[in-house]
């Protein structure tokens, strides 16, 4: 009887098949459909990434059924890669064929090639009583969707980071478990499969620390342990196609970081010294080495931040309605691109994220509201005239915006119901 093969675990850099190196069309793919060729990389070691023996062939059938009856698979992909982001979830459960095929490299990486490849929001929020749980906003249909379970170590963690990988690959790291303290744990969640999977422990233990991600590698720096150097120096670094972590050089000074950037490709960070004093410093992966520095650009730099088409913006209210432009010629925060629609100073309808979206600014806020801010089309306006750039996607209406207010008002401003801890947005 044919028994499914476990698809890899690591499965998108770490693997080298044609298809993944850019694959343009549907022709020829029929060769790629699994069964006839699995992506696996032979350095994985078996302890992380179990897979299941196959079944001797010979006592398989020659024949396979075609994955839509009537055409040849390769027309049979070119539909199926067509089938919005959605439905993805419905098709790897008709049979086991589609449950390899979108499990599969090539699937997406045709998705992508043909330019229909999706954009999805993923919150990962903490209550009140301090529980961890996640959601993934479609922003096509505007529609939240369910997702596994967050895994139990992570499900009341401190501290923790969060980045993605390869595009579709979520990572958890590190935090503080409340019982077994500072942890070297490594899960992600892979939008292909929607289920979650171990990787390669971290080589040192580390709470409330920076992350990045430069070129498909993981960074992390800084943070804390329980030890007795509570605040850390050490940084390392995490390869996908290698599948290990390395250590690169300590920072300056210890630190841990509130808040941090990437930007031409180097890693401006900002935190607390060892006795509690704030302090900058950036890392340049080519050089592999970190040095202090304080401009204009960290100056007053203490909302979220991102870089989009070589641009830094910063989030210049609480609530996200205004954003700041740097200019680094003049060394300094100057532009403003400003919705005039300011929501309220709650800490329910503060800005917690600011990430790229489709070509476009997200901020995300505690109250899960979601607006996009198009920037590509403000290089010739100025503060006054930039309200059209904005549009809200996700919590519509200002009947849901007083009401917020109001709650937040009667439950206390410094007390929230639940509050966002990371977002990201993966690609499938």
């Amino acid at each position: 009887m044919d028994r499914m093969v476990q698809p890899p675990l690591v499965d998108t850099t770490a693997c080298l098949c044609r298809v993944d190196a850019g694959l343009k069309t549907v022709a020829g793919a029929k060769k790629y459909v699994p069964r006839t060729k699995l992506c696996l990389q032979p350095s994985i070691k078996p302890s992380i990434h179990p897979t299941r023996n196959k079944a001797a062939r010979s006592n398989r059938s020659c024949y396979q059924s075609p994955l839509l009856p009537g055409l040849p698979d390769d027309l049979a992909i070119a539909c199926l890669v067509r089938v919005p982001r959605v439905e993805h979830r419905k098709l790897r459960v008709v049979c086991k064929r589609w449950y390899r095929l979108l499990c599969g490299n090539f699937f997406y990486s045709l998705r992508k090639s043909l330019g229909i490849a999706e954009e999805w929001i993923y919150i990962i929020k903490r209550d009140r009583e301090g529980k961890i749980s996640w959601h993934a906003f479609d922003p096509v249909y505007q529609l939240w969707q369910p997702l596994p379970p967050v895994p139990k170590e992570y499900s009341e963690a401190l501290g923790f980071g969060c980045a993605v990988l390869s595009g579709c690959h979520l990572y958890l790291f590190g935090g503080k478990d409340l019982l077994k303290g500072s942890m070297r744990r490594v899960i992600f969640y892979s939008a292909r499969t929607n289920k979650w999977h171990r990787a390669p422990d971290m080589l040192r233990r580390r709470h409330f620390f920076g992350s990045c991600v430069i070129k498909n590698r993981l960074y992390v720096a800084g943070g804390e342990n329980e030890g007795v150097h509570r605040s850390l120096r050490s940084a390392e670094v995490y390869d996908p196609n290698k599948n290990r972590w390395s250590f690169i050089s300590d920072m300056s000074t210890a630190m841990v970081p509130f808040i941090g950037v990437v930007y031409e490709d180097k890693w401006f960070l900002k935190g607390l010294g060892p006795h509690r004093q704030v302090m900058s410093e950036i890392y340049q992966p080519e050089t592999d080495s970190w040095y202090p520095f304080y401009n204009g650009m960290v100056a007053g730099w203490r909302n979220p931040c991102a870089s989009l088409n070589g641009q830094l913006y910063a989030l210049d209210c609480k609530d996200g309605c205004k954003l700041r432009v740097y200019d680094e010629v003049g060394d300094s925060w100057s532009k403003h691109i400003d919705s005039k629609i300011h929501l309220g100073n709650s800490r329910a309808l503060e800005a917690a994220a600011l990430v790229p979206l489709n070509g476009k600014l997200c901020i995300i806020r505690n109250n899960m509201s979601i607006s996009l801010v198009d920037i590509s089309k403000s290089n010739d306006l100025k503060g006054t005239t930039a309200q059209h750039l904005w549009e809200t996607i996700a919590g519509k209406g200002q009947f849901k915006t007083l009401v917020t207010n109001l709650w937040s008002s009667l439950a206390g401003r410094n007390r929230l119901k639940s509050h966002i801890v990371h977002c990201q947005v993966l690609q499938a």
